[in-house]
């Protein structure tokens, strides 16, 4: 087999997304062939070399790569491991290879969350210069005027970033409610970004869901369920 770099290997095989393997090689934290290795020019064939992280054998899954839409619920984490011992994604998607999620939901939003051991299709997905978009319907107290989706549209400073135009669009207002619904799309994912935006125009949020993430939406996904990307849906990241 051809010889592969390491940290292509560690993220073909779902460890972490390619930078973040370069960076678990640079820390002492792989081994290969019972040596630890802190230099990115280092190459294994996967069909001989055994290559560890955290004193665990890395198996070579790169001929079985998968990628997973689940419908993610209120009340689930992202994370992989989580202190408090609360449910996750993983808890939820069980499947034999050994998957991570790609970027983030918090724990109050819920919708299309994608899970793969492609570290490479992590890269794509989660970097910003690939401008994929994530679409989330929100629900805020309050009647939202035309002038504030306009200043949702143009960016606005939140902390210490300024966030890049978005699209948005009123969705419903419900006058009895004392609610209105907004769709926003945006190519970023700063934390809790949506959330801080609305923030920002004097909206509480009460309820987030992402709907899409590129062209690839949960409509048909009950929450909490989940099923494997079809190959053209794949393509369209690419």
């Amino acid at each position: 087999m051809e010889l592969i770099r390491l940290q292509k290997f560690l993220a073909n095989n779902g460890i972490a997304s390619r930078r973040k393997c370069e960076e678990l090689i640079l820390q002492g934290k792989i081994m290969v062939n019972g040596k630890v290795m802190t230099e990115l020019g280092c190459k294994v064939n996967p069909e001989i070399d055994e290559i560890e992280y955290k004193g665990r054998k890395v198996e070579n899954q790169a001929e079985d790569l998968v990628y997973i839409l689940l419908n993610k619920p209120i009340g689930v984490v992202t994370t992989s491991k989580d202190q408090f011992k609360r449910e996750s994604v993983l808890d939820l998607v069980k499947v034999s290879q050994r998957i991570v999620p790609v970027g983030r939901l918090d724990m109050y939003t819920s919708g299309a969350l994608i899970l793969t051991n492609d570290g490479q299709f992590v890269y794509q997905l989660t970097h910003p210069k690939h401008e994929i978009t994530k679409t989330y319907n929100v629900t805020i107290v309050g009647v939202i005027t035309q002038e504030e989706i306009e200043r949702l549209r143009k960016g606005m400073a939140i902390e210490d970033y300024v966030t890049r135009p978005a699209k948005a669009r009123i969705l419903k207002v419900d006058h009895e409610k004392n609610i209105s619904r907004v769709e926003i799309i945006i190519h970023e994912g700063k934390n809790r970004q949506v959330r801080k935006m609305c923030e920002s125009i004097g909206k509480k949020v009460i309820a987030l869901h992402r709907s899409k993430i590129g062209e690839i939406d949960v409509k048909d996904l009950k929450i909490g369920t989940w099923r494997y990307l079809k190959s053209s849906e794949i393509q369209t990241f690419l």
